[in-house]
């Protein structure tokens, strides 16, 4: 009896087994694996930044003691000269400053990623091929809101109001983060031909000469006539233009075009360079 019971209980198990669905994995060219993939770079690189003190102090105390140092030696004196608040061109300055030396952090990150072959660890992992650079982006976007969100809050302790109302201060919020994408594309297509001090050297001079000639650290009346157009309309000034413009008042709508302009521009022109460039670091660490 105990041989027959032995031999019919796998039979009786095997009779009410049932065979699990079978599952196919997203394809790692689909929309939706770079949409999820894009997003976990982008949260591995915000977390991997909030853990260093350095980026912290170049994120956000950086910035605001800068603001604070322009408010306290030249704010009366512009304010006097132009008889218009000049918290409000100092705040746009420092928001778009932030994003490009921000960016700097960022690009030199890259270059430590494809130096200690992480870089070249994700392209043979199952995952989305662009990823990697869309969620570098996308973290650079993150970024430059939340440096220009405390900037903000230092300048509405400085005397700096949103006086065109909630759908402006949206507008104005965005407008560093756009210049910010733009400008970090530029950085990562520099930052994949160039060495760390070159990059540095190279980003450094053109932060330098956009912050001091452009129209948020002086008005245009105060550089010489055969330099004024080029100050107006450098993407800095456009910038601050608009974002004066959806604060404090005055026009806005051709220093905003100029500005989307600019970003669309510096996307088209490197947006190709620094995808080949990710590319080529990735598959051969160059």
């Amino acid at each position: 009896m105990s041989s027959v019971e032995t031999t019919e209980a796998p039979l009786e198990i095997e009779a009410h087994w049932t065979a699990l669905p079978e599952v196919t994995p997203p394809s790692e060219r689909a929309l939706a694996t770079l949409a999820s993939h894009s997003l976990l770079q982008c949260k591995r690189l915000l977390f991997g930044w909030a853990r260093d003190p350095a980026t912290t102090i170049q994120t956000l105390i950086y910035p605001a003691l800068t603001l604070l140092m322009f408010d306290v030696v030249l704010g009366n004196s512009i304010t006097n000269a132009t008889g218009k608040p000049a918290i409000y061109g100092q705040v746009a300055m420092i928001t778009l400053v932030a994003a490009m030396s921000g960016a700097v952090v960022s690009a030199l990150g890259f270059k430590t990623e494809k130096a200690t072959g992480l870089l070249g660890r994700f392209w043979t992992m199952p995952v989305h091929r662009a990823a990697g650079l869309t969620g570098r982006i996308l973290a650079e976007a993150v970024r430059v809101l939340i440096t220009t969100i405390f900037v903000l809050a230092v300048g509405m302790l400085l005397g700096f109001r949103f006086d065109q109302g909630w759908v402006a201060g949206l507008a104005l919020i965005a407008l560093p983060v756009v210049f910010g994408v733009g400008f970090a594309v530029l950085v990562t297509a520099l930052a994949t031909i160039t060495e760390g001090v070159m990059l540095v050297s190279l980003v450094s001079i053109v932060n330098t000469l956009l912050m001091f000639f452009n129209t948020g650290f002086v008005p245009k009346m105060a550089y010489p006539i055969w330099l004024q157009d080029v100050v107006e309309n450098q993407p800095m000034s456009c910038a601050i233009d608009a974002m004066r413009g959806l604060s404090y008042g005055g026009p806005v709508a051709d220093a905003l075009w100029k500005t989307i302009a600019w970003t669309l521009g510096l996307i088209l022109l490197f947006g190709w360079p620094a995808i080949r460039g990710y590319q080529r670091a990735a598959q051969t660490g160059a």
